[in-house]
């Protein structure tokens, strides 16, 4: 089969039926198609729920093993795979080091189309070994065709590493997927606008990326109730926020909660601990470190005098 014929062969490059006349709809007529397509993304993402928590839990395991986390993708797929990335940081308080993108073409592809580089595996391969990756890392491919060759050299040379893979595509029996120890195939069918899968293929990317980092990061102890309490304060926005999730967090009033933050150093978990558990500041951060960051087990082990 030449490669014509296996792309013709992809939902994600098939026509919709539904969108035939686009080009002599009304404006209203088009949002209304575009936005009746959308509303199916979501039940297309709750079908691989099963597949996502795998993914999950497979990503805890490595983070908590010292592992990292890399996004691989081309075009849409790799910059939605950087941008869930560089979230990481300043809403989790994570090293920028513990999850990384790899977008074919570098960081120029950030700014603007490169997509010609997603067409070789090898330079996927060099990608991914330029980071010496290990056997505690996941390796996390998108792609919305399930078969670009760049994301296939990636997670071939993460595989030969011993890295746990993770596939996310939109069409079944991808390539990348068979590549994968856990396969998210997220059926999204045919385009509004044919082939166009920064539509909804896209949006499933996002939702399915938004899941599995924040689930983890919940998983890892980033997160107290639904509270990010380790969000870096480096402005006068998150600043105003770890002192609100304090308030949140204890029922205290304002001048209570901008003391604690003021006391710990700006550090939301150890003014939470403090203030629930009525201790001092280092004995908030002892008991933050014996349980790994987790808020609920701080407070349980200082209930219990274990420190």
């Amino acid at each position: 089969m030449t490669t014509l014929q296996e792309i013709g062969q992809l939902t994600t490059e098939s026509r919709n039926k539904r969108s035939m006349d686009l080009d002599r709809m009304t404006t209203m007529g088009i949002l209304t198609c575009m936005n009746g397509e959308d509303r199916s993304v979501s039940d297309a993402v709750a079908r691989c729920l099963g597949d996502i928590a795998l993914a999950v839990d497979c990503i805890v395991k490595s983070l908590q093993n010292g592992g990292r986390m890399f996004y691989v993708g081309a075009g849409t797929s790799g910059r939605l795979g950087a941008l869930d990335a560089y979230e990481c940081p300043p809403t989790f308080g994570v090293d920028p080091t513990l999850v990384q993108a790899l977008v074919a073409g570098g960081h120029k592809a950030l700014g603007g189309a490169s997509e010609e580089a997603e067409d070789s595996v090898e330079q996927g391969e060099k990608d991914m070994n330029r980071q010496s990756p290990q056997s505690d890392d996941v390796v996390v491919g998108i792609a919305a065709s399930g078969r670009t060759p760049y994301v296939i050299g990636a997670m071939r040379a993460a595989r030969t590493a011993g890295a746990a893979t993770i596939a996310l595509s939109s069409n079944s029996g991808s390539a990348i997927g068979k590549l994968a120890d856990i396969k998210i195939e997220v059926l999204t069918g045919p385009e509004v606008l044919t082939g166009s899968t920064r539509l909804k293929a896209g949006t499933a990317q996002k939702m399915v990326l938004n899941m599995m980092s924040t689930a983890s990061m919940v998983k890892l102890g980033k997160v107290y109730e639904n509270l990010m309490v380790d969000v870096k304060p480096d402005n006068v926005k998150l600043k105003n926020r770890a002192t609100r999730m304090i308030r949140q967090a204890t029922g205290v009033t304002e001048e209570r909660a901008g003391w604690a933050y003021e006391e710990s150093g700006g550090h939301a978990k150890a003014g939470i601990v403090m203030l629930l558990a009525d201790c001092s500041l280092s004995s908030a951060k002892k008991a933050l470190e014996l349980t790994n960051g987790y808020v609920r087990e701080s407070i349980q082990l200082l209930g219990e005098d274990k420190i």
